[in-house]
């Protein structure tokens, strides 16, 4: 049979089955000779027959790039934004692979090289305040060494800045780096022009003989930003692994059923309708409905639940979970982009896009204060070339330079690396770990905190919470009997009794003629005794009575979330033993203390009503929402933030993953899934909520911090605009000299580090 007529009946698998990999196949194939493909239309050299279009070719997807503040900006390679001057990031992520970042490399290259050349300049320009300093750190080996190694940190390492400047405004944009690139190139090319026509300048700009120079300012400040854009890129490229992992829990193949035979195909050949098999311990390939067989499924990834859910012929199951115990056939329903699992990823990428950095912040004081800055220069320097003392176009020059020199952003660069690094430090130290500074910004605002129940309020895992037994029976024995039975058992409370009973220090005896009915309960004989485990209809249908009693004492347990399994000896009803998450022993105080600090707590969950409500209530929970899916989850949190909530959100699941990037702050249990860590902004090292208290205590320290360092540099910029302009000349005759700018913006910098540095100290 050739590949046409294959392919007219939907078997487009069928061709080139022993090829390496699906996404191998080229676009065109010859229907006579084997092997024969071909990315051009054409004949095949063989039989010289026209080539035909190859139905499993797929075209490789491209990836698009956007920018995370416009994303109105889109194109097919990466690069910066044209607006503000941001890194592009890929809109999808491929799976299987790891994007290499080019950029990143790149930045991270010029900052080192800026880091070790700009060092000694630092140094240099600083040794000239002390007393003591040598005669020659204030002579002319010491200015052409600052010279010399400032040159190719601000005009390579810096480069791309300037160009972004200029960038900016061309399409009349201007942010950040126009800042940066003015207060950067007017500091160097000032102090250049000092170096290398010194006879320009009015005597009165002389201090002990020598003009002032900036070269230290201009290349510090470039290595400070080159650090910024280094974080954020390492950030962004984070972004892109939780979307790869997320896209990774999907199966590469799928075990088509199609003709009476059995074979794996490319997921991405499959069809709505085909029917696949899932053997015991594979995910499911994609979304369906079971029409073959019979089994439990591990669907905490998508409902966080932990115990794994019964499925038969009927019901539906979802690409990405993992069947546990019997072999089932599946009808495709859902496939490709359709999949849950591929609106999960969809999800976290938008999200994750449409998060704001904290750049936006400095764009926007970079919008005034730049126009500001760049008016008084003009108006400086015209004021100056007119009226000014003679000669008037050196005086000029000098003040609109001294104008954008003093307005270089030196110490505000410093204000908020500064803070974060000490806090980030901090918070490391109280189990807090900090991945994006805007998470931390962001949570000193948040008033609503979304948690989800399974791993986040309990620990994620079912244990035996108690043992009713009858008159003849102890605990430790029904136990006992109960975890025999259970080792060779495929319910999904199995495990919880078996680590019960280990867990006493219980020695599980063997079991014989052990019998099984899914979905029912189990049979076997343990020290010559019957013993018969699962529901009450099961026990009844296998000769025990008097269960009555039990299941009143029983409906107890289960009206609190507890899952529970009867046990029966010899043909009598022995007890039960009730089974459920437990909650963390951190978690009611946690709880507490958050309401103190005025947040409202709401549990979203995928687990059913009936649980959720007995750990709300035991928990003081404002509000709780049960059988929630991962959208619904997704689109909560967007609702709430619709609301003008500052909206943090805490799970541990890849059911969170969605509202963990939806929402302000993302908070991650550090004993859940990569694919969460990966989403959330902060991760709790303990997977305690106490560390959340942690977090809102440390970001209003550290904002708080924030604040006053920009004040300091603020101020400095504020007052020394003015002054630099010679605003004090005409009353005073007062002109800023460079080596007072110089101190100034020193003591501006020394006290930004100094008060960032009380962070250390703050009690969490």
């Amino acid at each position: 049979m050739k590949i046409n007529e294959l392919s007219e009946r939907g078997d487009v698998a069928a061709h080139n089955l022993s090829a390496p990999s699906h996404e191998a196949a080229k676009k065109y194939f010859c229907p006579m000779c084997d092997g024969v493909e071909s990315d051009m239309p054409g004949t095949c050299p063989k039989c010289g027959m026209a080539l035909e279009r190859n139905p499993t070719f797929r075209e490789p997807k491209k990836t698009m790039y956007t920018c995370p503040m416009h994303p109105q900006i889109e194109q097919d390679h990466p690069g910066n934004c044209p607006i503000c001057g941001m890194t592009l990031e890929p809109k999808n992520v491929v799976a299987g692979t790891k994007e290499e970042n080019a950029e990143l490399r790149d930045m991270t290259r010029r900052f080192w090289i800026g880091a070790v050349l700009s060092l000694p300049v630092f140094i240099l320009a600083m040794c000239h305040m002390l007393p003591s300093a040598p005669h020659w750190v204030q002579g002319d080996l010491s200015r052409w060494t600052q010279f010399a190694l400032s040159t190719p940190v601000v005009l390579w390492c810096g480069w791309p800045f300037f160009q972004r400047g200029w960038q900016s405004i061309v399409n009349r944009s201007l942010n950040m780096f126009t800042l940066i690139a003015i207060g950067v190139g007017a500091a160097y090319f000032y102090s250049a022009v000092v170096m290398l026509l010194p006879q320009i300048f009015p005597p009165s700009f002389a201090a002990h003989g020598k003009i002032g120079v900036y070269f230290e300012s201009a290349a510090i400040i470039t290595v400070l930003v080159l650090l910024g854009q280094v974080l954020e890129l390492r950030a962004r490229s984070r972004t892109g692994s939780a979307i790869r992992v997320l896209l990774d829990l999907a199966p590469n193949t799928a075990r088509l059923l199609r003709g009476g035979e059995e074979r794996d195909v490319p997921l991405d050949v499959v069809q709505r309708g085909d029917h696949l098999r899932v053997r015991p311990g594979e995910k499911v390939p994609v979304d369906g409905r079971v029409i073959e067989g019979r089994t439990s499924i591990d669907e905490s990834m998508i409902t966080g639940e932990p115990m794994p859910v019964e499925k038969m012929a009927g019901d539906r199951v979802t690409g990405g979970t993992v069947n546990q115990t019997g072999s089932i056939v599946l009808e495709a329903e859902r496939v490709g982009s359709e999949t849950v699992l591929s609106q999960i990823v969809e999800m976290v990428a938008q999200a994750q896009r449409s998060r704001a950095p904290i750049q936006g912040l400095a764009d926007k004081v970079a919008s005034w204060f730049v126009p500001s800055v760049i008016a008084v220069a003009i108006i400086t320097f015209i004021l100056w070339a007119l009226v000014g003392t003679e000669p008037r176009v050196a005086y000029a020059i000098v003040n609109a330079v001294a104008v954008l020199i003093i307005a270089c952003p030196c110490a505000l660069g410093l204000a908020t690396p500064m803070s974060v690094m000490v806090g980030v430090g901090r918070g490391a130290q109280a189990g807090v770990l900090i991945k994006e500074a805007e998470a931390i910004e962001l949570m000193e605002k948040v008033r609503t905190l979304v948690v989800d129940k399974t791993g986040t309020l309990t620990q994620g895992k079912p244990k035996v919470t108690t043992i009713i037994t009858g008159d003849s029976t102890n605990e430790n024995e029904l136990l006992a009997l109960a975890a025999a039975i259970e080792k060779n058992s495929e319910h999904p409370l199995a495990r919880a009794i078996i680590d019960g009973a280990l867990e006493r220090g219980i020695t599980i005896p063997t079991v014989t003629d052990f019998e099984s009915a899914t979905g029912g309960g189990v049979i076997g004989r343990v020290s010559n005794r019957r013993v018969v485990v699962g529901k009450p209809q099961f026990l009844h249908e296998h000769g025990v009575h008097e269960m009555h009693d039990f299941a009143i004492r029983a409906a107890d347990w289960q009206a609190q979330g507890n899952g529970v399994v009867f046990v029966a000896i010899d043909g009598d009803a022995a007890g039960f033993i009730a089974v459920a998450d437990p909650i963390k022993e951190t978690t009611p105080a946690a709880i507490q203390h958050l309401h103190r600090l005025g947040i409202k707590i709401i549990m979203l969950t995928g687990d059913n009503e009936r649980t959720a409500r007995s750990v709300a209530q035991k928990l003081g929970i404002d509000e709780v929402e049960a059988g929630v899916e991962p959208q619904q989850k997704h689109e909560r949190i967007r609702a709430l933030r619709a609301q003008k909530n500052v909206v943090a959100m805490a799970g541990d699941g890849i059911n969170d993953a969605p509202a963990l990037a939806a929402a302000h702050v993302g908070i991650a249990m550090g004993t859940g899934t990569d694919v969460a860590m990966e989403s959330a902004g902060i991760t709790l090292v303990k997977g305690d909520l106490r560390g959340i208290e942690k977090a809102v205590r440390l970001s209003r320290a550290m904002m708080s911090n924030i604040r006053q360092n920009l004040f300091f540099a603020f101020i400095y910029n504020s007052l020394g605009v003015p002054i630099a302009a010679g605003v004090l000349y005409p009353f005073f005759g007062i002109l800023l000299s460079p080596m007072i700018a110089g101190a100034a913006m020193s003591l501006s910098s020394v006290s930004v580090i100094a008060n960032a540095l009380r962070l250390r100290n703050v009690a969490l």
